[in-house]
């Protein structure tokens, strides 16, 4: 059975950076071990969306995804690390996000397929 997650990262205000970032994520510019680091995670699908500095990002994963398993490969894979501290020069912790923590979890307030 799968799972979706929804979580936010805020970007630095700054639109140069901002345009450097979705630089980065497209398509032909993603490093393919951070493709192969998600897939290999049980992540199977992930969409990230923007309104001014605030990222979205929804991720559909399998049955084999955890948030702790995808951190230790994450922490155990070099490339990703460089990718990461990469990422930071573009990212910044929400207000109210807890220590080195980037993407915040969101928490689910509504479902239509829930209402009668």
């Amino acid at each position: 059975m799968n799972k979706k997650y929804c979580l936010a990262v805020d970007l630095v205000d700054d639109e140069a950076l901002i345009q450097e970032y979705e630089n980065w994520h497209k398509p032909e510019n993603v490093w393919p071990e951070i493709m192969k680091s998600i897939r290999d995670a049980g992540i199977t699908n992930m969409e990230i969306f923007r309104v001014g500095n605030r990222m979205f990002m929804i991720m559909e994963v399998d049955e084999t995804f955890s948030f702790e398993r995808k951190a230790a490969m994450d922490a155990a894979n070099p490339k990703v690390q460089e990718w990461e501290q990469l990422m930071w020069k573009y990212q910044q912790s929400m207000p109210f996000a807890k220590n080195g923590e980037k993407w915040v979890l969101l928490d689910k307030v509504f479902d239509l397929s829930q209402c009668i």
